[in-house]
């Protein structure tokens, strides 16, 4: 399948919609593109279903915030949430300018405990209000022009303005696409479930889940792994040794 009309066809005659040699509708096929992208934008914000993460760089300038989504300070794409950034000293010749994590707040909430927010000094955190259609990204503390931040964003999954938009992604997408648009056409046209169906569709998408799979080494906080002097934390005893 080259395009989204072959791919809306096929999808078509699996469901049950046309037969084999018949011709879908106008109206059939444009309804299964809304659908289509209506599915993608779903699968865009699932880590697992996205094969790539972006390095999205700017350069700190001093302020507080930066606003982030198509036309902001930052622009591309809005995400979702940030899934992991680090800072980088500008100073210094090219490849020995070194890098520092930074730290993610999940929520307002943790954000909000912080009691001077404009405190300019060594960045440590990064809060990320999801705003809409900009969000909005907080480092803390305030770091100076010194810097640029890296923030890893997932890759917007593509999208489908027209039916005769070329199909751009990984070859294992293709089946995964087809059943799962399937499935939905089915539900759409009221038509009884095909548990045959929706298992080849699981196992599709467990295909994709399995080849995008990163889980990062584990990392403790210090205070849990370390005992008085330095000694190791046993989980068994509860206590350093």
């Amino acid at each position: 399948m080259t395009t989204a009309r072959e791919l809306i066809t096929a999808s078509l005659k699996d469901a049950g919609v046309v037969g084999v040699g018949q011709t879908a509708s106008s109206e059939d096929a444009n309804d299964s593109l809304i659908r289509l992208n209506a599915m993608m934008a779903q699968w865009s914000r699932r880590r697992w279903l996205v094969y790539h993460l972006i390095d999205q760089v700017f350069p700190a300038t001093g302020a507080l915030s930066y606003s982030i989504g198509n036309g902001g300070d930052i622009s591309t794409t809005r995400p979702d949430q940030i899934e992991a950034a680090f800072f980088r000293q500008t100073a210094g010749a090219p490849g020995n300018q070194v890098d520092y994590q930074l730290h993610i707040l999940h929520s307002r909430e943790d954000y909000n405990r912080i009691a001077l927010k404009a405190m300019n000094s060594f960045p440590q955190c990064l809060f990320y209000d999801s705003g809409f259609p900009l969000g909005n990204v907080f480092i803390w503390p305030v770091p100076s022009n010194l810097y640029e931040i890296h923030l890893s964003l997932k890759s917007s999954l593509q999208s489908f303005p027209t039916l005769d938009t070329a199909i751009l992604l990984p070859p294992e997408y293709e089946e995964a696409l087809r059943l799962n648009l399937t499935i939905r056409i089915r539900i759409a046209y009221q038509l009884p479930p095909d548990q045959q169906l929706i298992a080849l569709a699981k196992v599709a998408l467990n295909t994709i889940k399995n080849s995008n799979a990163q889980i990062p080494n584990l990392r403790m906080p210090s205070d849990l792994t370390a005992g008085s002097a330095g000694s190791r934390y046993n989980i068994f005893s509860d206590q350093g040794g």
